[in-house]
């Protein structure tokens, strides 16, 4: 057969496609190997059209979990400064500390990587942050899509989703029924941002650019990795029984944490007991966020709250703090008589 080049004239390089399947295949071994120490196995992944995996056999009533996400506007700063990498990484956090949330701990991991001109270079540097993500989870990177769509995307633009699934005996699974009032809520620190709020972050730094003082600390902060929780959780549900587990993402704490409470409670919220970061007082400052908005849209250091049995709390702080985590008390579930909600006291 005549080679041709046509689909390469309209924008779509198979063989840059190819090359990039063959950088990922290390990759696709060591999921195998991650696979097999819970007890499961890949058995067709990476060439055919769809992976094959025989689910650990040690969990007596097995349910499955599913997340996706994506890493949003952040991917914009990353490429400007370099830091493909760091996008990987993000996608697979934003979809398994999801997964924690329910209960489960992430099995195995897929992505979806589109782009106006591939460049098996630089889609290699993201997938190498999803493989590293991945082994911070302890999930496997069984698959995922390369999309070439010159015309959707500007060449150098890119854009990475992901695909989380787990699995969780059923006696496990983390349910707002089990929230009493009296309830301790336990903090966990987020490392900045995480990837929410960044189109109003970029629109901050646009119209109010740092002074040079500023620039190094508050790009190394706003570019840092999404915190991957799946260890200290995992650490933390093995020594004290988890009511609630709310992952602050979009939408803040406003949002997010009512979602892990029952309707008849709320979550009273001491907004002193830990001071603010750097980061999230210069994006107040800078960009006139009102203490409402902020809470909105920012997780304001918080990447995870814990729902724990009063009687457990100081347990579950220093199980926390014992597995690298930064905690603190953060409040109290209260009895309301309207929809779960967050009260704040300062």
């Amino acid at each position: 057969m005549n080679e041709t080049n046509k689909y390469r004239t309209a924008g779509v390089d198979i063989d840059a496609g190819n090359e990039l399947v063959s950088r990922l295949r290390p990759h696709i071994a060591a999921g195998e190997q991650t696979l097999a120490t819970k007890g499961a196995a890949l058995l067709s992944g990476l060439g055919g059209f769809a992976a094959a995996l025989r689910p650990p056999a040690n969990i007596k009533n097995p349910v499955l979990m599913a997340s996706t996400d994506g890493v949003g506007t952040k991917v914009e700063l990353l490429t400007q400064h370099d830091r493909l990498e760091t996008a990987g990484i993000d996608v697979v956090a934003m979809c398994v500390n999801d997964l924690l949330c329910g209960g489960a701990q992430p099995l195995f991991f897929l992505d979806y990587y589109a782009c106006g001109k591939l460049s098996p270079t630089a889609a290699a540097r993201v997938v190498t942050g999803v493989a590293e993500g991945c082994r911070q989870a302890n999930c496997a990177l069984v698959g995922g899509e390369t999309a070439e769509m010159p015309g959707v995307y500007d060449t150098d633009k890119f854009d990475v989703a992901g695909f989380a699934v787990g699995m969780v005996d059923e006696s496990a699974i983390i349910r707002p029924q089990a929230v009493q009032v009296g309830d301790a809520l336990i903090a966990i620190a987020s490392s900045g941002a995480h990837s929410n709020g960044y189109s109003l972050i970029r629109h901050i730094l646009k119209q109010t650019p740092p002074i040079e003082s500023e620039q190094k600390w508050l790009h190394e902060e706003l570019l840092y990795p999404t915190r991957i929780y799946c260890q200290s959780i995992g650490a933390l549900s093995a020594v004290c029984q988890l009511h609630g587990l709310a992952h602050i993402t979009g939408g803040g704490l406003v949002e997010n944490l009512p979602r892990t409470l029952p309707q008849d409670t709320a979550a009273q919220v001491n907004t002193a007991a830990h001071p603010r970061s750097r980061l999230f007082n210069w994006l107040k400052t800078a960009g006139e966020i009102s203490e409402d908005e902020m809470w909105r849209v920012f997780n304001c250091g918080i990447g995870m709250v814990a729902v724990v049995a009063e009687k457990k709390s100081s347990l579950a702080l220093s199980c926390l703090q014992e597995n690298g985590e930064t905690a603190w008390r953060l409040g109290t579930v209260v009895a309301n008589s309207g929809k779960p909600h967050v009260l704040f006291e300062s």
